[in-house]
């Protein structure tokens, strides 16, 4: 994990993967569990029928359909969506913060400030300094995602 911020009804995060485990994607894999963490919680606060839907292939729904994923190979755009995650809370319609180093659910303090308070966040600078981003490495390999999850919010 290398950038993240959680908003009230949405999350961004910058990540990667070493390599595709089975025939799911990174980001299913991802969904998938936070699902189940979800089901799990909101069992535990009789809030589960909430999320209730009448489909064939699952019972709960947590997630906006629109989920999205975006592969990142260049520096340039990398460090873009770096600076997109780490100022969307300051956005005039969520204004969570006047700073971005302000808000506390946000990956900014470790770049700004070099606080360390996330043990599973690596620099962004160090996948460019140690080649992490070579496209002679095979595809699966140096895959850095960027990715909108929405959740639905009841």
């Amino acid at each position: 994990m290398y950038a993240f911020v959680i908003m009230p009804n949405h999350i961004h995060l910058m990540w990667r993967t070493n390599e595709l485990k089975g025939k799911e994607t990174a980001q299913g894999s991802f969904l998938k569990y936070k699902a189940h963490e979800f089901r799990k919680m909101l069992r535990t606060e009789g809030e589960l029928s909430l999320y209730k839907m009448d489909a064939e292939n699952k019972k709960h729904e947590y997630w906006q359909p629109d989920s999205l994923a975006v592969h990142r190979y260049s520096r340039e755009v990398a460090f873009q969506k770096l600076k997109y995650i780490h100022n969307s809370h300051l956005a005039k319609h969520w204004q969570l913060a006047k700073d971005p180093c302000e808000y506390k659910y946000s990956s900014a303090r470790y770049y700004e400030l070099n606080e360390k308070n996330f043990s599973f966040l690596k620099d962004l600078w160090e996948v460019f300094l140690k080649s992490w981003f070579v496209r002679d490495e095979p595809r699966q390999r140096n895959f850095l995602f960027c990715s909108f999850m929405k959740m639905i919010i009841k």
